[in-house]
């Protein structure tokens, strides 16, 4: 289809116009099937317009222009927060595994079939990839309970988060109570009267 047979078929434009616009190309023919306007009379009308303005010496009306166009892409806010790294490794790690382990199984049971000789080594190594894929899912879980323990998301007295929250507070408070010692011996110098 050349450039001459998509302009017939958009409708005289319509389609671009109205995707200038930010309109659906139905949304306008529909508006104008309402009014009662072919589409050619309108672009032929506009036109009309445009040119008896330009003989009159009055420049045409601009057509109103929307707003800038909203950014193509959009940030979002995530809807769950990002896995700490220490688990996102741990996880990555674990589908990595099943991921081996299935196509071993696979193998083991395409090779089985077949009657090759590979099927008795391929079932050893899926048996033994199977033992490792589930130390990799248990691992998964060990390490974000342990993360959680570590870094405060789960709040129990014997929580280990607490405690060192409870020491990384008495720390700055110890900083504070320094830095006001120091500052209120530099202002009470003895002897000294001014600061000249």
């Amino acid at each position: 289809m050349g450039t001459a047979e998509r302009h017939k078929a958009s409708g005289s434009g319509e389609a671009v116009e109205a995707a200038a616009r930010g309109v659906a190309p139905r949304e306008v023919g529909a508006v104008r099937r309402e009014a009662g306007v072919a589409p050619r009379e309108v672009g032929v009308a506009q036109r009309e317009a445009g040119v008896a303005q330009r003989e009159a010496g009055v420049a045409p009306q601009e057509e109103a222009r929307p707003g800038p166009r909203p950014p193509l892409w959009v940030e979002e806010p995530a809807r769950r927060r990002r896995l700490p790294d220490p688990v996102r490794t741990a996880a990555v790690r674990a589908v990595i595994i099943v991921a081996v382990t299935l196509v071993q199984a696979m193998v083991a049971f395409l090779a089985a079939l077949a009657g090759s000789w590979l099927s008795f080594p391929m079932v050893l190594s899926s048996v033994a990839s199977t033992v490792v894929a589930t130390w990799g899912v248990l691992d998964v879980w060990v390490t974000r309970q342990v993360w959680n323990q570590r870094h405060g998301v789960v709040s129990m007295p014997s929580s280990t988060a607490r405690r060192l929250r409870r020491e990384r507070r008495r720390a700055r408070r110890q900083a504070r109570v320094a830095a006001r010692g120091k500052e209120d011996r530099i202002r009470r110098r003895p002897g000294q009267l001014s600061h000249s």
